[in-house]
């Protein structure tokens, strides 16, 4: 089978052939179909991922299918369901073996485009802004980044849960897509000043941030007492100081998410998240908008969109 593999850490992905692999206990063989590429392979590359698997191993992680084979002690899901799985690892390859307890099967009306671009994107925006965040309808929530493959599933999100939504983006065609996506006020941050247009709205409750560096600065000035800042990632390269002294002064809570971390202490949450997601989906309010996909053999170029911050949404290879 192809695989889009990594022998050694920090060194260029290659694109091999190995071995079909035979599904071990508790786990399901999935023949893949698409999987949706994320900042995080990025880093994994360089081997600055804080869950870097050690090398070798194939890149991808979050991956959908149909499954095609059961190891040991599994009966569900059957074979021939078309499920979706965070993987961690393992996605851009023609097979892989994977836990069959992270199997969600998909809704009849989902592709699965759509659902190999879903899971990290709107499983990280739904956590944060639900059981993080708490937002509330009637507040103002300020999502940095917002034309990018988690910060349009904030706006969208943040929309169905009722709040005003200030969309951060670069240049016209992003923000053309963070209204489509709901957003009700727009700013352009290689012109506007980000404070000034947040204040001028009447600030920010909740601010939703996958790009750090100076954004985040200019959002926390922007933020009302007792708003809630979600730190996300860290798209600019720049993880910012953060002042506890004006934490202090205004109430603030500066709120740390990483979705995939949820596996390890709190499984649950997760399931829950996904389940309200679906059923949102299957009801059409919300959409994944996937900007471009790529054949197995053009990961590089996918993964150039993401470095290069030129894709909206998500970027999905098709296998």
């Amino acid at each position: 089978m192809k695989s889009y593999h990594i022998y050694t850490s920090g060194e260029k992905p290659q694109l091999v052939d190995l071995e079909i692999p035979t599904p071990s206990e508790g786990e399901i063989r999935l023949r893949i179909t698409a999987c949706g590429l994320n900042f995080a392979d990025l880093l994994m590359i360089k081997g600055k991922y804080q869950d870097t698997p050690q090398a070798p191993f194939t890149l991808g992680m979050e991956v959908a299918g149909i499954v095609d084979a059961l190891g040991p002690g599994v009966t569900e899901p059957a074979i021939g369901t078309r499920v979706a799985l965070f993987s961690g690892q393992g996605g851009l390859a023609e097979y892989g073996c994977f836990p069959a307890d992270r199997a969600i099967p998909l809704p009849d009306n989902m592709t699965e485009v759509d659902a190999a671009g879903f899971q990290i994107a709107y499983g990280t925006s739904h956590l944060a802004l639900d059981y993080k965040a708490r937002l509330q309808p009637g507040e103002t929530l300020l999502v940095l980044g917002a034309a990018g493959g988690v910060g349009l599933t904030a706006v969208e999100i943040g929309k169905v849960m009722g709040a005003k939504v200030i969309a951060c983006a670069r240049g016209s065609e992003k923000l053309e897509i963070a209204k489509d996506y709901g957003a009700d006020h727009v700013i352009d941050a290689t012109s506007e000043d980000i404070r000034d247009v947040v204040k001028s709205l009447g600030g920010a409750d909740v601010v939703y941030d996958p790009v750090g560096g100076e954004q985040f600065t200019a959002a926390f000035r922007a933020t009302n007492p007792d708003g809630r800042l979600l730190a996300i990632g860290f798209a600019s390269g720049d993880v910012p100081p953060i002042p506890a002294n004006h934490m202090l002064v205004k109430n603030l809570t500066v709120i740390g998410m990483y979705w995939g971390g949820y596996l390890k202490f709190n499984a649950k949450a997760l399931t829950d998240s996904m389940a309200q997601l679906f059923a949102w989906y299957s009801e059409g309010k919300i959409k994944p908008h996937v900007s471009e996909t790529f054949p197995l053999d053009q990961v590089a170029e996918g993964l150039e969109m993401l470095k290069s911050r030129r894709s909206t949404g998500k970027v999905v290879i098709t296998i």
